[in-house]
């Protein structure tokens, strides 16, 4: 029997509606009638304020205290593709995290909005009032509850009513449709500007910019006064709170467990393929379980893969005589993460040339400590470090021909740097490398002051191809992280429940094995 001829007709779907050709939704009207009924009342979630509510408050008071007047705009940010109709998991921006304390995967498409008021007539008598324009939960009669694979409750779960919301954060709360009308009220004429915290929400940013040329703005007035505001929210978590404080001690805690769950696993990891990725999987897995996951992706670096600095393919091999350098912070549920670096001799005992570059990247580490104390300038700590490595790499006769250590800090100089080519500190906070647009006067310039939290990391990196090292150093890397809490006096090593020295990290490593 002959096909039916048939003429080829464009389809009239666009590619970008195709994606989800894969479902079969039931689209009837009997459908949507049953779907819709027959539900019981939800019940009353009793919400109270998040212990990080008090804080946020005097976060958000800093912030208006310096834009008296403006209407400030700080998105949490939109769902990520991943791949065609999957998103990655959601994380909130983490200025919109720190301003109203919503961490995990709270709340996508909100944007908190700071409307100016009088000065010292608004929130807490500040020159602001906020306002969390949030995309509440919707009824059982909207079809978004059933058929919208990205918010509906059937697909994701129920989100927070607007009630809800404002029993957590202590902000009020809109739903996000009014969101374009109040970013309009009074600018131009009204002389209201707007800045928004770039980098967050795409669309966001487009409706801010279209208002602002509306009200007449130039292009440079936008791209300035915005990165005002991005630099002013990074700047404002350079000290930490009390609640801060907490966080990051809770982080730290759990990353330590999940150091313990690694080195038990260490048996199974040699005996994989992919040891590397056994290593990766306990340490995350760990992360999931006990935070909201890691704060960066784990580097499980093994043998010559602990010579490259972000190695986080983690696919190799986990060897005997190997040095494992495990680089790895839990994210806890309010989004702080710590970060934290061991390098671990595989067998549980450092051999004599892993012990010796151990020691002097631990030496160099103890130096660095040793400056870290109110008064002292953020780049004087990793001053202190290098003099150590380039002091020891002199004595192991390294450096180029005639070279000394103190030629070798001069600023023409630097040849101590071929192994170790990052630096040796950096804030610490909701992103690993927190506060990274603050001003360089307030960062690698500044000073230290009671409440900062960085690291402390110095390192050597010998490759398994660098001729300018005898051959019995190469393919050795090591790091040594600490997180740091500057005190009124001085400095709190938190994460010194983690053994260092490397007699008792072997110690530490044969009491879990």
């Amino acid at each position: 029997m002959s096909e039916p001829t048939t003429t080829s007709q464009p389809d009239e779907q666009g590619t970008a509606d195709r994606g989800s050709n894969r479902s079969h939704r039931p689209a009837s009207t009997a459908f949507k009638n049953f779907v819709m009924s027959q539900w019981a009342p939800r019940a009353e979630l009793g919400l109270t304020p998040s212990d990080a509510a008090p804080f946020t408050v005097a976060r958000r008071s800093a912030l208006s205290d310096r834009f008296s007047g403006a209407r400030l705009v700080v998105p949490a940010g939109s769902l990520k593709p991943r791949s065609n109709d999957t998103d990655y998991r959601f994380r909130p921006h983490s200025a919109f995290a720190h301003l109203t304390g919503l961490g995990t995967d709270r709340e996508p498409d909100a944007v908190l909005v700071l409307h100016p008021v009088e000065d010292g007539a608004g929130d807490a008598g500040s020159n602001h009032h906020a306002v969390l324009y949030v995309r509440p939960l919707a009824p059982r009669d909207n079809e978004e509850f059933y058929a919208d694979a990205r918010y509906g409750e059937f697909w994701v779960g129920a989100r927070p009513s607007l009630a809800d919301v404002e029993a957590l954060t202590g902000i009020e709360a809109r739903h996000i449709d009014e969101l374009g009308d109040a970013l309009a009220k009074d600018v131009g004429e009204g002389g209201v500007r707007l800045l928004v915290v770039t980098g967050a929400d795409d669309a966001i940013e487009a409706l801010v910019e279209e208002l602002r040329l509306e009200a007449g703005e130039t292009e440079d007035e936008q791209i300035v006064s915005d990165d005002v505001l991005v630099e002013a929210t990074s700047e404002l978590r350079l000290v930490k709170d009390e609640y801060e404080i907490q966080q990051m001690r809770e982080a730290v805690a759990r990353t330590i467990e999940g150091f313990e769950a690694v080195v038990r696993a260490l048996p199974a990891a040699k005996e994989h393929r992919r040891g590397e990725r056994v290593v990766e999987t306990t340490f995350d897995g760990h992360a999931r379980l006990e935070g909201n996951a890691v704060g960066y992706e784990t580097i499980a670096a093994s043998g010559e893969h602990a010579t490259t600095l972000h190695w986080i393919r983690n696919d190799g091999e986990v060897r005997s005589g190997d040095v494992l350098l495990l680089d790895g912070g839990v994210e806890v549920d309010s989004l702080y993460t710590a970060d934290v670096t061991r390098s671990l001799p595989v067998d549980g005992e450092y051999t004599d040339v892993q012990r010796k570059i151990y020691q002097a990247v631990l030496d160099a580490a103890d130096a660095a400590f040793a400056v870290a104390k109110p008064g002292t300038k953020f780049r004087d700590i990793h001053a202190a470090a290098m003099e150590v490595i380039a002091a020891r790499l002199e004595e192991w006769g390294f450096l180029p021909d005639g070279v000394t250590a103190a030629e070798a800090l001069d600023e023409d100089g630097q040849q101590h740097r071929r192994w170790m080519v990052h630096g040796t500190s950096h804030h610490l906070g909701l992103d690993v490398h927190d506060c990274a647009q603050a001003r360089r006067e307030l960062y690698l310039d500044g000073t230290l002051e009671p409440g900062m939290v960085f690291t402390i990391e110095p390192g050597l990196y010998f490759k398994a191809d660098d001729l300018a090292v005898p051959e019995e150093f190469r393919g050795i890397g090591v790091r040594i992280e600490d997180d740091v809490l500057v005190t009124e006096d001085g400095y709190e090593n938190l994460s010194a429940a983690l053994p260092r020295r490397p007699e008792d990290v072997e110690a530490w490593m044969a009491s879990l094995r």
